[in-house]
């Protein structure tokens, strides 16, 4: 919104500040940041009057979990609301890849809101039907992924671009639709199954999202693309000031978020955040390497899927509880001591997906 003061310009004052991206993202992020600092107690403080009971607690979850009896969910509607203000009043708003990622963040967040909302009302931990969770989501993805391809340049449409190699490029046709559809889905569930402590999904997603910040920016910059050796897809940089209003919204949360939190994210927040990062891959024509920079959810995922599939087939479990961060909290390990390790995982694997920028 903010954008269209560089119509005042003359090319030498304050209002020429406002063409670039750096600067309009700063802004994004101070102002999601101080919205959530604003914001945070009394939307908590409402939650817990609509409530009351707050979330309801898993029986076969771990012991410790009943301490947190009480607190209320839906803490992510905190960060939708002040990434939407940050990104409307700092973004420029006639570039499509921002509508589509802000879109389906906005999308799957109502997706959240419902299961949210039914778990809160019936107070069991099984919220809105499974097929009717994945069918919205898959028609919300399917709706994004057109949209990229009919944005995309001509020569990259219904392309998947590889890591680490230069110009290499496979076509997938048709078939490139559900495969954006799976990457959007996948990494809204995956997101939504490693928030299971406190803290533990809000900051690997901020260090995922400052990754595909850079990504964006630099895919977006023909002198950058030129130079790293990737596929330039112009427009994309914008997606660096919803980035950055994401991380100011989700450092606002983290405040009370921190252990012992005062809110949970919900699904309402996870979901949201998950398809946020899946539409930027999409977007940036680097849906494999978010496999890399969110190698943490990929683990907490499939260390789901193969728990299901090994009981179904044998009867016995792989793991003492699925996700594996409950793994790892059954053998032991304190609630701090996990989120911390997988924060540190989480940086490692963002640094790693980083590098594939240069080497090429």
């Amino acid at each position: 919104m903010l954008y269209w003061l560089t119509s005042l310009s003359d090319g030498g004052d304050v209002f020429n500040l406002f063409r670039y991206i750096t600067f309009r993202a700063g802004g994004a992020f101070f102002t999601a940041l101080i919205f959530g600092f604003i914001f945070g107690r009394p939307l908590i403080d409402l939650l817990r009057r609509k409530q009351k009971k707050g979330q309801p607690i898993r029986d076969d979850g771990p012991q410790n979990h009943f301490s947190k009896a009480g607190t209320p969910t839906m803490g992510g509607l905190l960060i939708l609301a002040a990434l939407t203000v940050g990104t409307l009043l700092w973004a420029r708003l006639d570039n499509g890849y921002v509508w589509m990622v802000l879109l389906v963040t906005l999308g799957f967040a109502a997706i959240g809101f419902a299961d949210d909302y039914a778990k809160v009302t019936k107070q069991h931990h099984a919220g809105l039907s499974g097929r009717i969770r994945m069918a919205i989501g898959l028609a919300i993805a399917a709706l994004a992924a057109i949209a990229a391809t009919i944005m995309h340049p001509e020569a990259l449409t219904n392309d998947l671009a590889l890591p680490f190699f230069k110009n290499a490029l496979i076509n997938l046709g048709w078939f490139y639709i559900p495969f954006a559809m799976l990457v959007i889905v996948g990494a809204a569930n995956a997101v939504n199954l490693t928030d299971g402590l406190d803290g533990l999904a809000i900051m690997p997603v901020m260090i995922a999202a400052a990754t595909f910040a850079v990504i964006a920016y630099m895919v977006g910059n023909a002198n950058f693309a030129n130079y790293l050796g990737v596929h330039l897809v112009p427009g994309t940089g914008e997606l660096a000031v919803f980035v950055a209003a994401l991380i100011g919204g989700g450092l606002g949360f983290l405040w009370y978020n921190a252990p012992p939190a005062a809110v949970f994210m919900g699904d309402t927040g996870s979901l949201a955040l998950g398809g946020a990062l899946g539409a930027i891959a999409v977007a940036t024509k680097h849906e494999i390497v978010l496999a890399i920079v969110g190698g943490l959810f990929v683990v907490e995922a499939l260390s789901v899927i193969i728990q299901v599939l090994y009981f179904k087939r044998t009867g016995k479990r792989v793991f003492l509880m699925a996700p594996i961060h409950h793994h790892f909290e059954k053998k032991g390990w304190g609630e701090a001591q996990i989120v911390i390790r997988f924060w540190i995982i989480a940086l490692i694997l963002a640094l790693i997906g980083l590098a594939t920028l240069k080497i090429r």
